[in-house]
């Protein structure tokens, strides 16, 4: 049997509440505000809608609703005792709430559930319920660590894979210019099969530095590496062969915004296409050139850098990169 609860029977709803909130497992950094809910229910016996399940003269469940909106009702809480469940107590109790509530015009029925009530929400799925919008959490302090951002040094250089310098340094005096830098650049090498180009200018703008290999790999016909770190915090590598990118990387795929799952996947390091252009181990370079959500799960960017550049055949050299030995 169902039936609406009187004043009277508040200490019965308030017995059958506690032992609802004693089941669930509530996040830890939530305040217990169960005695603030009661006093709600206790205004609202005779107002609102609460509900008590009997069998056979035992009281074996609850339900506490409301109208929230002009269209809307909120079913605030729904307790079956153990040993009445499986046996449709639920069921009774919600299709009695909603029998009051479309008498007073409600059209839609809202519940929350816990995420960690896996059997309670497999329940109101099969009642037809869908999700309308997740709840989330995170602790402040992993936040601050996640999202913070400490500005450091933007910086990076181009490596062509060639002994002919000379034909690098020629690239280098056509692109410039049209890239609008003449100032402060230097062509190295070659030396382990990279001749190495540093411009005070462009290692210090991640897309200028992209258009130098990008121009660098169609006038020289071969394969190029522009490589850099940003803000002290992103290592992102382009890999050209010929003009075309054939392979990108970012340590932090989605560190300046959130990206499509399928870009975050294209920005990690293809082992096998850098180890048929540069040589690099596949294996190193799946150790290494790791990405993640934040630069704080990864070592520093500097670090990073240093490494990623001698699985491929380069190293650090201030701020630049000159090839290894």
């Amino acid at each position: 049997m169902i039936r609406h609860a009187t004043a009277e029977d508040f200490p019965l709803v308030r017995e059958l509440f506690l032992e609802f909130m004693e089941e669930l497992e509530d996040a830890p950094h939530r305040d217990d505000d169960t005695e603030e809910d009661l006093g709600k229910i206790e205004k609202g016996i005779g107002k609102n809608i609460v509900l008590i399940a009997e069998q056979d003269g035992v009281p074996s469940g609850l339900a506490v609703a409301e109208k929230a909106g002009k269209l809307v009702g909120y079913l605030g809480s729904l307790y079956v005792r153990p040993a009445a469940r499986g046996t449709g107590v639920a069921a009774e109790l919600v299709r009695e709430v909603v029998t009051a509530l479309a008498a007073q015009g409600v059209e839609v029925l809202e519940l929350d559930v816990l995420a960690t009530n896996t059997e309670a929400r497999a329940i109101y799925e099969r009642w037809g319920f869908a999700p309308v919008q997740y709840n989330l959490y995170a602790p402040i302090t992993a936040l601050e660590q996640r999202l913070g951002r400490t500005v450091g040094p933007t910086f990076g250089s181009v490596h062509v894979q060639t002994d002919d310098a000379g034909a690098v340094e020629r690239g280098v005096s056509k692109a410039l210019p049209r890239l609008g830098r003449s100032a402060g650049t230097s062509v190295t090498g070659p030396r382990n099969g990279w001749v190495a180009v540093h411009d005070d200018l462009i290692d210090r703008e991640p897309k200028a530095l992209h258009a130098l290999g990008k121009e660098l790999s169609y006038t020289v016909g071969g394969v190029v590496l522009a490589i850099g770190v940003e803000e002290g915090a992103v290592v992102r590598y382009t890999l050209f062969d010929r003009g075309g990118a054939v392979d990108e990387y970012a340590s932090v795929p989605e560190y300046r915004s959130p990206l499509p799952p399928g870009d975050v996947v294209a920005l990690g390091a293809n082992p096998t296409v850098l180890a048929r252009l540069t040589g690099a181990d596949p294996a190193r370079v799946r150790e290494v050139a790791r990405t993640a959500v934040s630069p704080a799960d990864l070592p520093p960017a500097t670090e990073l850098i240093e490494s990623i550049a001698g699985v491929l055949g380069v190293a650090e050299a201030g701020h630049g990169w000159v090839p290894s030995e």
